[in-house]
Formats: structure tokens, C-alpha cells, sequence
């Protein structure tokens, strides 16, 4: 293998390169101690983030699966029981809407996981979701939602329960995100 000329300056300057890099990276001997010492820089980088920004973040690490039966119609949304993983499978994943006339598989002991696009647990308030087809009481929906902050649910009168709230779109999820 010969090198040219071009290929020996390259070798050079990466090596010099390294080795420059390091150096840089041995503390000096009045190095401060770890807890005086500078954020990384992620850190400033996360700190210097608009709050638009840092809820869009948060919103896109928080997404989960919404898979469940719609128990109530609600002027803000729908309110669902969510862990029906039966319908992210074929033949129910089709459409977001699946008719109440189908019993989808639904796990005896699901436990909702910290990923993003784990799969939802539980009782909670679905906003922003498509126009067509329409949703009826007792349907089930399947579609990814976004953190949008609590919701007060009142299944009868007198009884109130705060339930999470989930948008189906981004840009809804970050509105209502910081109108809080």
C-alpha cells in the first residue's frame, strides 16, 4: 500500500489532531472538583432551550400507544380504558376506529412501561384525534397520543377523578402543555 502525499498530510494531521485532543482533555492540577464543576453540554444545551422546546421534548419522549375502548364522549375528547394490545394486531390495526362488535385481546396484567410508544395503562382523556370515521361509545381506538397534561373525569355525579390527558397531535399537546 503506497500513500500519497495528500494521504501522509492526513495521517499527519490527525494524528497531531489526537493527540492535541488529548492533552485538552487531562484536567490541569486546579481542576475543580466535581461539584463545582461546569455542566455538560447537553446540560447547557437543555437549560439554554426555550420552554416551547423543552415541552415538545417532552412530549415526544412521553408518546404512548392509546389501544382501548371508549367509555365516554366527552366536549374535550373521549375518555378511554386503554390497554387493549389486541387491536395494534392485525386484522384490528387497519383503521384507528374498530367497532364495538369486536373483543380484542387485552392483557390480564399489564404494566405500562417508561419508553416512548410503550403501550398506555389505564383510564385517561384522548384530545385532538381524527374526524373520520366517527367514534361512538364503546368503539375502540388505536392511535399514538402526547402528553397533554390532567384532566378532571366525572363518571357520575359527585364522584371526580384526575385522569392523564393524551393529544393525537403534537402541536396540540405542546399548546396545551404550556397553557399550563
Amino acid at each position: 500500500m503506497q500513500l500519497t502525499p495528500g494521504g501522509v498530510r492526513n495521517r499527519v494531521l490527525l494524528v497531531l489532531l489526537l493527540s492535541w485532543t488529548g492533552c485538552a482533555s487531562r484536567p490541569p492540577a486546579s481542576a475543580p472538583s466535581p461539584q463545582t464543576a461546569v455542566p455538560a453540554p447537553a446540560v447547557k444545551a437543555a437549560a439554554a432551550m426555550e420552554p416551547g422546546e423543552v415541552v415538545r421534548t417532552r412530549c415526544i419522549e412521553g408518546r404512548r400507544r392509546i389501544c382501548g375502548r371508549v367509555l365516554q364522549i366527552t366536549p374535550s375528547g373521549l375518555v378511554v380504558e386503554s390497554g387493549y394490545t389486541g387491536l395494534l394486531q392485525p386484522p384490528l390495526n387497519r383503521s384507528w376506529v374498530t367497532r364495538a362488535n369486536v373483543v380484542p385481546a387485552r392483557p390480564a396484567a399489564l404494566v405500562e412501561g417508561a419508553a416512548p410508544d410503550s403501550v398506555a395503562a389505564g383510564l385517561l382523556l384522548l384530545t385532538d384525534v381524527p374526524r373520520r370515521p366517527a367514534v361512538h361509545q364503546y368503539d375502540y381506538v388505536a392511535l399514538i397520543g402526547y402528553p397533554a397534561g390532567r384532566y378532571d373525569y366525572t363518571p357520575v355525579p359527585g364522584v371526580t377523578n384526575t385522569i392523564r390527558r393524551f393529544a393525537g397531535g403534537l402541536e396540540t399537546a405542546i399548546r396545551l402543555n404550556l397553557q399550563h
